[in-house]
Parts: structure tokens; C-alpha cells; sequence
């Protein structure tokens, strides 16, 4: 509330623009219009358009073999691929990534990417930007949490964090990304499976739901004057979302891909839904879906690909299948926005939780290297057509500019308009705590 001349004003509730601008001119209290814009847009009351799409290769891909390769190596450690030439001159990557290579001037291949603290199968740092060690109360939350905590929804009928991950046999490889401290008002929303049938209403008009929300109304009132967790306040976050998603079809337009034009499906594939082993999908569908989804207003979309792991038979599982279907979905993706005029605004990462060790075991595969490790990030107004880092002539250490997993989220987070230096949240001790760990600065080589 603002008490102006001892009338109590509601700010977001019932303050009409007119009546925000007339206080701000007035600068009572040292309350500029500047500064209230300032504080709407940090609640996320102003609309934005930008949004985050993270591709978690699940089992970590070796950087060796995708933008990194050692052509100078021993043999042993170099491997079969072959460098291509790309969209910009003096950068080469993998052979089977020939549209990736062609968008080369949109996209930044990250060659020395360092933090991870073990060889452990994980998504938490790749949605987190921290390690599992020393967790504050709570854990960690990921960026999506994060970001849907701080901005709230773009579209109310569509939530602020979407996960399209399936669940998988090895349950990190299916994480979205967790809600940490921050509790379960701030999760992933997963429509995946049978789930998107109850996005409909079906046979229920708005009425007869406005009834249904009064009798859950009542019963939360009663329940939480009994409840001691705080888990209520999370609950009514999300029977909200569910209600405002009911009332609303924007989710399952932007769910339904028969809606793309036939031309703009076949571009991206459908790949394999299946789940690879105790991996994920090679689902080329969630690309798009992705971009269907910031498109309707989502700000953070995860997708988890594939199974990476590959301790033997390296170089057959790549070629057939993971390099060429990661090819085709990533570049149909970021081509598609850059045509609709929506890669400034949307940043994308893709990366997997380590690298893999120079030398091919003899099974011919490469087992985990948490020394180093690659990734790719694009869009966001970020200024593609360069590789940032570099590893030795083994791809086995850093041999110039180590990027951290932590810079590349506070790359992400300044990207959205979210100051990392200032802005905190209580952990469940009540400590504040920073979004990501604020020694590291966004990467300067992307302004």
C-alpha cells in the first residue's frame, strides 16, 4: 500500500496508470517515475519479451568431438571426426553438424567450461549454476524458479516455467530443473503425456468452475489455519495457475504443433520420443514446441536430449544418431527465431554437466573428464560468430580463458533484465542469498 494524504492506494491491485504517473511527477517521498518503473519491472508487472531456452544434453558429449576437435592430437585422442568450415571465417566444428555451421554468425561455441566438482550424472549445475556441495537450506533453485519467482508471468494462462523434460530411468537426466528454496510455487509446469487433456475444460463453463474455486477457497482457508510447513501458500500459487490456465486455451494452442505450417515441422524432424536407455529422448518436436512457448509468453523453457554417455562405441552413437538429429532440432530452432525476429530477445544454451577424457578408452569411448568441458549459447542480443575459451592440444585442460557455469547464468540473468549483484532471496533459514554466486560477471565477450 502507498498512503498518500492518508488515502491508502492499492499499487498493484487497483492503481490505474494515470494515478502512478500523477505520484511519480509529484516525487513524494522520493518516489520518481523513474524509480516506479524501476520497481515495476523488477516485479514483472511491465511486459518483456525476452525468454531463456535450455537444452541439457543429458550424460554430457564430449567437447572434443562437437566444437572443440584436436586435429593435431595422436590419434588416440583425436578420434575420427573431421573439422568443417563454418559461416565465419577461421571457425571449424564437427563434420556432422553442417547446419549448425552454417549459422555459425548467430551462435558462440564455448571451448573451456569449468565448475563441475565430479564426475557425478547430473542436471543441477547445468540448471543451477551451482554444485550439490554445501547447498544452502532448501538446495539450490534453477534459473527457471528463479526467473518465474522474480519476473511472474508474461500470460497469466501461461506459467512463467515450463519444463518439456520426460521423466528418465536415471531421474537427474528428467529433472526440469528444481524449485530449491524457493518451494513448489516456483516449479517446473511439465504438460507432458495425458496431462495436456486436463487443460480443457470439458463440459464445465466458467461458472461452474467459479463455484468449484469457491468450495477449494473455503477449504484452504481451514486448512491453512492448520498448516505449520508454509506449504499452503505454495499450493494456492498453483491451484491459481491451474485455474488461470482452465480458463485460458493459449497453453494448449502453443502445446498443439498442428498448428505450424507443414514446411516449418519437417525443418525440425520429430526425431525419437522414446527414451534412449536411462537417458532422454531425441525428441526434435520439443525444439519447436520451445519456441512455441516463449512465443506465448513462457520466460524459461527446459528440454533435456539424448544419452551422451557413451563409454564405448563413441564415435557410432554420435554420427548416427545424436550429432546429426542435435544438428537438425538446435539450428531449426535458431533459425526460426532469428526469421521471426525473436533471437534478440530469446537466449539459448545447450551443454551437459562435464567434457570427456582426451584419450578413447578401448572400448572405443571416452569416460568423464570434469577438468573441462563445452557448450554452445545463442540469441539474447548476445554477439554471435566467435568462440570464447580454448583447451591444450589434447583437449585435456584450459588453455585460455576458463568460462564458468556461474558466468554463463549470470550472462542469462542479465539477458533478462535481472540484476545479479542486487537482487536476493531468503533461503529457508531466512539467510538472503544471491541468484547465482555473484563473484562471477556476466561474459564481457557478448555485449
Amino acid at each position: 500500500m502507498l498512503n498518500l494524504l492518508n488515502q491508502n492506494i492499492p499499487l498493484c491491485s487497483g492503481m490505474t496508470r494515470r494515478e502512478a504517473i500523477r505520484i511519480g511527477a509529484l516525487g513524494l517521498g522520493g518516489l520518481t517515475l523513474p524509480q516506479l518503473l524501476r520497481a515495476e519491472q523488477t516485479a514483472g508487472i511491465r511486459a518483456s519479451k525476452k525468454a531463456v531456452i535450455m537444452i541439457y544434453m543429458c550424460g554430457a558429449p564430449g567437447h572434443q568431438d562437437m566444437y572443440d576437435l584436436k586435429m593435431d592430437a595422436p590419434s588416440e585422442i583425436r578420434g575420427e571426426f573431421r573439422p568443417i568450415a563454418t559461416s565465419v571465417p577461421g571457425i571449424e566444428i564437427c563434420e556432422h553438424m553442417p547446419r549448425l555451421a552454417k549459422l555459425m554468425h548467430h551462435v558462440i561455441p564455448l571451448r573451456s567450461v569449468v565448475g563441475s566438482p565430479d564426475g557425478d550424472h547430473d542436471s543441477y549445475i547445468c540448471y543451477t549454476g551451482h554444485s550439490k556441495r554445501n547447498p544452502p537450506p532448501g538446495g539450490w533453485p534453477s534459473f527457471g524458479a528463479v526467473t518465474g519467482k522474480l519476473l511472474g508471468a508474461k500470460n497469466k494462462a501461461v506459467p512463467p516455467f515450463i519444463g518439456l523434460s520426460p521423466d528418465t530411468g536415471h531421474p537427474p537426466y528428467g529433472s526440469p530443473g528444481l524449485p530449491g528454496f524457493l518451494g513448489i510455487a516456483n516449479a517446473a509446469f511439465r504438460p507432458s503425456g495425458p496431462s495436456r487433456d486436463d487443460m480443457l475444460m470439458k463440459g464445465l463453463d466458467t461458472q461452474r468452475l467459479g463455484d468449484r474455486r469457491n468450495l477449494l477457497t473455503a477449504f484452504d482457508h481451514f486448512r491453512r489455519d492448520v498448516d505449520a510447513s508454509g506449504m499452503m501458500g505454495g499450493m494456492d500459487s498453483l491451484t491459481e495457475q491451474a485455474f488461470n490456465i482452465l480458463t485460458s486455451s493459449a497453453l494448449a494452442e502453443a502445446l498443439d504443433l498442428s498448428k505450424e505450417p507443414a514446411e516449418v515441422r519437417e525443418r525440425y524432424g520429430k526425431g525419437d520420443a522414446k527414451n534412449f536407455g536411462d537417458g532422454a529422448p531425441r525428441n526434435l518436436e520439443h525444439f519447436l514446441m520451445a519456441r512455441r512457448l516463449v512465443e506465448a509468453g513462457c520466460r524459461v523453457v527446459t528440454l533435456n536430449f539424448g544419452r551422451w554417455d557413451f563409454h564405448s562405441d563413441n564415435f557410432n552413437g554420435m554420427k548416427n544418431t545424436h550429432l546429426p538429429q542435435f544438428d537438425q532440432g538446435l539450428s531449426a530452432l535458431i533459425e526460426d527465431l532469428a526469421y521471426r525476429g525473436m533471437l534478440d530477445d530469446v537466449s539459448v544454451v545447450a551443454w551437459g554437466e562435464f567434457g570427456r577424457t582426451p584419450r578413447i578408452n578401448p572400448e572405443a569411448g571416452r569416460d568423464h573428464w570434469p577438468q573441462v568441458g563445452g557448450g554452445l549459447i545463442a540469441g539474447g542480443g548476445m554477439r554471435g560468430g566467435q568462440v570464447i575459451g580454448s583447451t591444450d592440444r589434447l583437449g585435456a585442460e584450459v588453455a585460455s580463458r576458463p568460462v564458468h557455469f556461474a558466468e554463463v547464468f549470470a550472462t542469462l540473468y542479465r539477458n533478462l533484465g535481472i540484476d545479479i549483484h542486487s537482487v536476493k532471496m531468503p533461503d529457508l533459514s531466512g539467510r538472503p542469498q544471491y541468484v547465482t554466486d555473484s563473484t562471477y560477471q556476466p561474459l564481457p565477450e557478448v555485449v
